[in-house]
C-alpha cells in the first residue's frame, strides 16, 4: 500500500478536488469551491491547506458565516443540486452562525458541506478560546447544535477518521432522496496533525445520480388511478425541477388536458405562459390554482413534500372525494396524505407512465383556460391598485386606518403599492433573469404575480422562509449563473437581518441587483397579527417618539460601493431598472412602498395558534374561525 503523508486538513482539500458527479452521461467536479472565514481553529489547519494547494477549488472569503452558508446553499439549489460549495468556519461563534443556514438547507433538501472547526481533541488546553463548557460532559461543544439541522453529522478527532467520514458525507449529499447538509466537525489540533494516508483515498471518485426507476406495480397503479379519475391535478414540486422534468410535464399536461399547479420550489419548472399552468397553490397561491384543487378528484404530487402552505393546512383539497398519487424519490414524502406511492425519479416516471395512459383525456375541457383567464383579470387589477382606500383588501388592511396610511405616504414620500411595483419589475427585466426571495410578504406576491417565461429563473427559499437568505443567495446564484442577471427581492426587514454578502459580491466582481421593498416594518407579520384581531404591535419601524423610520438604504449600499437608486413611482422604478441593467457593478434600488398593498389569501386558510382567550372581540372571532376551519382539515 502506497501512502502519502499529509495533515488532516491537507487530506481534506485533496479529497474534495477528486469528487465528481455523473448525471445522464455527463461527468463533472462536484465541489466548486470553499466559502471561508478564517479564525481561531481553522486558519492554521484548513486555511493553511487551501493556501498551499487549493487545486481547482475556488476560495471565497465570506463576511458572515450564516451569509456565506446561504450563498453556498443557493448555488447548489440553482445548480439543481449537482454542484456544491463547502463552508469552513472557526470554533465557537463562527460554527454557531451556521445553525440557521444548516436548518435552511435541511428544510429544502439542499446539499452543502459544512466544515466547522472544533475544540481540541486532546483536551489539554481546555477550555480554549470560544469553547463552551458543560458540567455533565466535556464531549459537548458548540458544534453539537448542528446535529438537529444536518442530514449527516460527524466529529473527527483522529486523522484516519476523516476517510470514513468524508465518504459517508458524500454518499448522503449525492443521493437525491437524502440530499441535505453534511456537517463534519474537525478538531483544531487534528486539522494540523499529520498521517500516512492511503493514496487510493485520493483517486478520482465518481458519484452517480442514477435515476431511480419505478416498478411495474407502481406504474400500473399510477396509470389506473389517473385513467379512473375525471379531474386530476398535477402539483409540481421542487423535486420535479431537480429532476429536470419540464418537457415530460408539458407533454403529459397537453395530451391529457391535466392542469398544473406549483409549489414555491417547483415554480418555473414549467413556464407561466404554458396554457395549462395555473400558478401557485395554497396559502400563497392563485385563485385559479386553489379553485382547480378543490374541483380535483386526484392530486398527483410530483416531487413535493406538501408543506402547510401548499396544502392550505390540509384544507386545499376535498379529502372526501379526492385520492392522492405521489411521485417522489423520497419514501418519506411519497407516503404523505395516505397517497399511492411511486418512489422513483420524477422524469423517469413520467417518461414510462406516458405510454400507459393511451388516449385518456380529463373532463376539465375549457375550464383550465377559463380559470387562467379569470386570474389574469385579477392580476391586471392588482397591477392598477392605487393609494385610495377603496382599493385595499380589507383582509390585509385590518385595523390599519387611512390616517396611518397617509402618515406612511407622507414619511416615505410614496404612494406606490407593492403589487404594482412587483408587476412593473416583472415586465421590465430580461426574461432570463433569475429572481430570488425568501421571507415576508414578497414570497406570496411573487408566487401569485410573478410570471417566469424561462425555466429555472424563479428561486424561492420557502422551506424555511429564512430572513436574510435573499442577498446572500443572490451571490450564490450569480456564481452558478454567470451570464444571467440576478435580482434579490428583499423587504427592509430581511435586509436589516443580513446583507453582508453584498460586500463579498462587490469584492469578487459578482454583479447582483438588490430590489429593496421598504415599507418601514415587518409588514407580513404585521398583517398576520391584525388579520387575526390584534393591534399593530411591535412590527412597524418607529422611533421613541412614535415616528415612522425613513432609512436611506441607497446611501447604505452606496457606502459599500454599489450603484444605487431611489424609486417612489413606477416611472422612476423602470428607469432605475433600465440603468441598473447597464451597470457592471452591484446595484440597489431603494423602492419605497406602502404597507398593506400586498395580495390576500384567495380561497386559502392557514392554521395558526390564535389566542383562545382574549379581551379583544377581533381575536375571539379569529379563534372561532380557526376552530371552524380545523374541523375541515385532514388529520394526517
Amino acid at each position: 500500500m502506497e501512502t502519502i503523508r499529509l495533515t488532516t486538513a491537507q487530506a481534506l482539500v485533496k479529497f474534495l478536488n477528486q469528487q465528481y458527479l455523473h448525471v445522464d452521461g455527463e461527468e463533472f467536479p462536484f465541489v466548486e469551491g470553499v466559502f471561508a472565514i478564517f479564525g481561531h481553529g481553522n486558519v492554521l489547519g484548513i486555511g493553511q491547506a487551501l493556501e498551499q494547494d487549493a487545486g481547482h477549488l475556488k476560495v471565497i472569503q465570506g463576511k458572515n458565516e450564516q451569509g456565506m452558508a446561504h450563498a453556498a446553499m443557493a448555488f447548489s439549489k440553482q445548480m439543481l443540486r449537482q454542484k456544491i460549495f463547502a463552508v469552513t468556519t472557526s470554533v465557537g461563534p463562527g460554527a454557531a452562525n451556521l445553525v440557521t443556514a444548516a436548518g435552511t438547507a435541511l428544510a429544502n433538501n439542499i446539499p452543502v458541506l459544512f466544515l466547522p472547526s472544533d475544540t481540541f481533541a486532546s483536551r489539554q488546553p481546555d477550555p480554549v478560546l470560544q469553547q463552551v463548557e458543560h458540567e455533565h460532559s466535556f464531549a459537548i461543544t458548540t458544534n453539537d447544535s448542528l446535529r438537529a439541522v444536518s442530514r449527516y453529522w460527524d466529529r473527527v478527532v483522529r486523522p484516519e477518521q476523516l476517510m470514513t467520514s468524508l465518504i459517508r458525507a458524500f454518499e448522503v449529499m449525492t443521493d437525491p432522496a437524502k440530499a441535505g447538509p453534511a456537517t463534519i466537525c474537525i478538531a483544531q489540533d487534528v486539522q494540523g496533525e499529520a498521517f500516512d494516508f492511503d493514496e487510493r483515498f485520493f483517486v478520482k471518485r465518481v458519484h452517480y445520480h442514477d435515476r431511480k426507476l419505478p416498478t411495474d406495480r407502481e406504474l400500473q397503479g399510477a396509470a389506473e388511478l389517473i385513467k379512473s379519475s375525471k379531474r386530476p391535478l398535477i402539483v409540481v414540486g421542487g423535486g420535479a425541477k431537480y429532476s429536470q422534468a419540464r418537457d415530460q410535464l408539458i407533454s403529459l399536461s397537453e395530451k391529457h388536458n391535466i392542469p398544473l399547479v406549483e409549489t414555491q420550489a417547483g415554480k418555473s419548472t414549467v413556464e407561466s405562459n404554458f396554457k395549462n399552468n395555473l400558478g401557485g397553490l395554497g396559502v400563497t397561491g392563485t385563485l385559479a390554482a386553489n379553485r382547480a384543487a378543490r374541483q380535483s378528484d386526484l392530486i398527483i404530487g410530483i416531487g413535493t413534500r406538501y408543506t402547510d402552505f401548499t396544502t392550505s393546512s390540509k384544507t386545499a383539497f376535498n379529502f372526501d372525494t379526492s385520492r392522492f398519487l405521489n411521485i417522489n424519490v423520497s419514501r418519506l414524502h411519497a407516503y404523505k396524505l395516505d397517497a399511492f406511492q411511486v418512489v422513483a425519479d420524477a422524469r423517469a416516471t413520467l417518461e414510462q407512465l406516458a405510454p400507459l395512459l393511451g388516449d385518456y383525456v380529463t373532463e376539465f375541457g375549457h375550464e383550465i383556460q377559463r380559470l387562467k383567464d379569470e386570474w389574469s383579470v385579477e392580476r391586471a387589477r392588482l397591477q392598477r391598485v392605487t393609494f385610495h382606500e377603496q382599493d385595499f383588501d380589507p383582509e390585509i388592511k385590518g385595523q390599519f386606518t387611512q390616517d396611518v396610511l397617509n402618515e406612511y405616504a407622507g414619511t416615505l414620500n410614496t404612494e406606490l403599492p407593492q403589487t404594482t411595483a412587483l408587476i412593473a419589475i416583472n415586465e421590465t427585466i430580461a426574461p432570463n433573469s433569475v429572481v430570488i426571495s425568501a421571507a415576508g410578504s414578497l414570497p406570496g406576491d411573487l408566487q401569485r404575480l410573478w410570471n417566469p417565461t424561462v425555466s429555472n429563473t424563479y428561486h424561492l427559499e420557502y422551506g424555511y422562509s429564512c430572513m436574510g437568505y435573499e442577498i446572500s443567495g443572490a451571490l450564490g446564484i450569480k456564481l452558478a449563473e454567470a451570464t444571467k442577471d440576478v435580482y434579490a427581492l428583499v423587504g427592509d426587514g430581511s435586509f436589516l437581518m443580513l446583507h453582508s454578502e453584498l460586500i463579498t459580491a462587490i469584492q469578487y466582481n459578482q454583479k447582483i441587483n438588490i430590489l429593496l421593498f421598504d415599507n418601514s416594518g415587518f409588514g407580513c407579520i404585521n398583517n398576520l397579527q391584525m388579520e387575526n384581531g390584534g393591534g399593530s404591535y411591535c412590527c412597524e419601524f418607529r422611533d421613541s417618539d412614535n415616528q415612522i423610520l425613513n432609512i436611506d438604504y441607497a446611501k447604505v449600499a452606496e457606502g459599500y460601493g454599489a450603484k444605487t437608486y431611489r424609486a417612489y413611482t413606477v416611472k422612476q422604478l423602470k428607469e432605475a431598472l433600465a440603468d441598473a441593467a447597464k451597470q457592471s457593478v452591484c446595484t440597489l434600488i431603494d423602492i419605497k412602498v406602502l404597507p398593506k398593498t400586498m395580495t390576500a389569501g384567495y380561497d386559502s386558510w392557514w392554521n395558526l395558534g390564535v389566542a383562545e382567550v382574549s379581551d379583544r372581540e377581533g381575536i375571539q372571532q379569529a379563534y372561532e374561525h380557526q376552530e371552524q376551519q380545523r374541523k375541515l382539515a385532514k388529520q394526517y
